[in-house]
């Protein structure tokens, strides 16, 4: 034994001494620096996402995407959660939130934290600009774990881009996403992909559990940012969002083109031109290739939004704007959503489940409803019910906000009579004169009058235009009564405007049987264009304004821009705005 002893210790001299002869390890300070700043990434990006409880009806994940504390999460996570959430941070802070506006379709919930206007938030990137090989990582609350509120992390890289899943058997529909390997297993739902460099590319939604049992196989799928932006501003509006539609199907032909194999005669395409076995060749500013790449395309679109589309027909190319319709008829988005099988319970922790036993059965629908609960006091002061919304009453503090923007053009409310004159850009006389009953229009090749009754649906003077005559009574409407006096009113989200760059703020406003969409400059404030649809298949007039000025304290245009279909129908130089008092000449 003594013998075994000694060799034993002669054995560990012997190591000791050949180890301490060895040189030691140098690292190359490049590998250093290079795991220093993926430290530095992922620290800022933990601060940035959000674990979700959601007390019996689960959780998942979220991401803060601005200081004031609104965050993204999944449809499916938020859903079950009701109005009220409570939303966990690196910081070790566990705070209230209360939901803001879903979109059902696209499985992409808004939601705003609060007791904090300084709230880290993610940075956004382009997705457009992903590549399949990119490094990417994943942040979250995997089998709701974080009870600490220390998020997980994950690294992979992009595995595919633009992949498309159609609804199978729910509401879901995921367009144009981000396929990684980078890990994304129940309760992730919701939170965050990353690139590289710490910018929010995706938000994780969907992994491929359903056979596999419920852990990660690297297959999963984000949806991705640049879809998100196109519908931020509605889901900000509170809003149950929409996704759109063409109005038309497609499919591919024996020669492997992408035609249309059917069409609705009610839609907008039909009125711009589009027919059966038309080849579409561009869409929304994206070629297409295949069915699902169309789909792909369609897929990240919100109802109403105005789209380029170029087709062919018989070697001929046609390039027009296409307004889109809503996938879903009026209330039947919350229908869906009372039936819908979307299952929160991935998102939930199974204590009870041994490793070795089956996957559970989905709860049924009764069960998943969120129960009827009082809502915390910082919560029910920002929660306002109304159908059609997942919270009101973010679309009324919008309202609020743009009609501040149009105050700050200065003061319209005297409700005078408004006289404009000016020229037409081909010569001639321009006059617009409007009181609160009666209006009167002047072109060069078209004179017209009118009562203003309470429908104004059937004043379509001029010709061509749309109701030109109504479209700009409407706009003195607004400004010199206010939202609160011109109807009803509410806010539509963003959407992109004919001739501009960027998305602008839409103030929806009814009155007299006709539908008003006034577009605002995010930035100023400004009224750069405005809408009137008087009913239901017909085009709308629109009217543009340029060319802005002061005047006596006024911001005002110094001309007018008039289209209707796919025509312009004029443009207008026009003076200051004359106001005059009923019985002046």
């Amino acid at each position: 034994m003594m013998r075994i002893h000694a060799s034993i210790l002669l054995l560990l001299a012997l190591t000791q001494t050949a180890y301490s002869e060895q040189p030691a390890l140098v690292v190359d300070p490049q590998v250093l620096s290079a795991q220093a700043d993926r430290v530095a990434v992922v620290k800022k990006a933990s601060a940035s996402t959000v674990a979700v409880f959601a007390g019996e009806a689960g959780g998942g994940s979220g991401v803060i995407i601005s200081a004031d504390g609104f965050a993204l999460t999944n449809f499916h996570v938020a859903q079950p959660a009701g109005v009220a959430m409570k939303c966990g941070l690196d910081d070790g802070v566990l705070y209230d939130a209360v939901l803001v506006g879903l979109d059902p379709t696209g499985d992409v919930a808004l939601i705003k934290l609060l007791g904090r206007n300084d709230f880290p938030a993610a940075e956004l990137a382009d997705s457009d600009q992903v590549r399949v090989g990119d490094l990417a990582f994943t942040i979250g609350n995997p089998f709701l774990l974080a009870t600490n509120y220390r998020p997980t992390v994950a690294f992979g890289m992009i595995s595919g881009v633009h992949r498309y899943q159609g609804p199978a058997g729910t509401l879901l529909e995921y367009a144009d996403c981000l396929q990684t390997d980078a890990a994304i297993n129940p309760g992730n739902s919701g939170g965050p992909l990353f690139d590289a460099a710490g910018r929010l590319i995706g938000i994780n939604g969907r992994g491929s559990f359903e056979k596999r049992g419920r852990v990660n196989v690297g297959v999963g799928y984000a949806i991705s940012i640049n879809q998100i932006k196109n519908f931020l501003g509605h889901l900000h509006s509170g809003k149950i969002v929409d996704h759109a539609t063409l109005g038309a199907r497609v499919s591919t032909d024996a020669e492997g083109r992408v035609v249309v194999s059917d069409i609705l005669e009610s839609s907008d395409a039909y009125r711009r031109g589009l027919r059966y076995d038309d080849e579409i060749i561009r869409f929304a500013g994206r070629s297409i290739r295949t069915v699902n790449g169309f789909k792909n395309v369609l897929g990240t679109l919100p109802k109403g939004w105005r789209v380029p589309l170029s087709y062919r027909r018989q070697g001929r190319t046609y390039e027009t704007m296409v307004r889109l319709s809503g996938v879903h008829r009026r209330g039947e988005l919350e229908e869906l959503m009372a039936e819908s099988q979307t299952p929160p319970a991935p998102d939930a922790p199974d204590k009870k489940r041994k490793p070795s036993e089956k996957e559970p059965p989905a709860p049924d629908k009764n069960q998943r409803k969120p129960k009827a609960v009082e809502l915390p006091a910082v919560v029910s002061k920002l929660y306002q019910a109304r159908a059609g919304y997942a919270n009101y009453h973010f679309n009324v503090q919008h309202q609020q906000r743009l009609w501040q923007s149009l105050r700050g053009m200065g003061d319209y409310s005297d409700k005078s009579i408004w006289k404009i004159q000016g020229k037409a850009a081909g010569g001639g006389e321009f006059l617009f004169r409007c009181s609160e009953t009666e209006a009167e229009l002047v072109l060069p090749k078209f004179q017209t009058r009118a009562v203003l009754k309470d429908d104004l649906s059937e004043i379509t003077d001029p010709p061509e235009t749309g109701g030109l005559l109504v479209t700009l009574c409407q706009w003195r409407r607004l400004l010199t009564r206010g939202i609160d006096d011109f109807g009803q009113v509410y806010y539509q989200g963003t959407a992109p405007l004919r001739g501009r760059t960027g998305l602008f703020d839409v103030l929806v406003g009814l009155h007299g049987g006709v539908e008003c969409h006034f577009y605002l400059e995010p930035s100023s404030g400004r009224l750069e264009a405005m809408e009137l649809f008087s009913g239901d298949g017909r085009d709308p007039c629109e009217v543009f304004f340029e060319d802005y000025r002061e005047d006596n304290g006024r911001w005002w245009p110094g001309r007018l821009l008039v289209r209707h279909g796919d025509q312009e129908y004029g443009r207008y130089v026009i003076g200051p705005l004359a106001l005059e008092k009923e019985g002046q000449p």
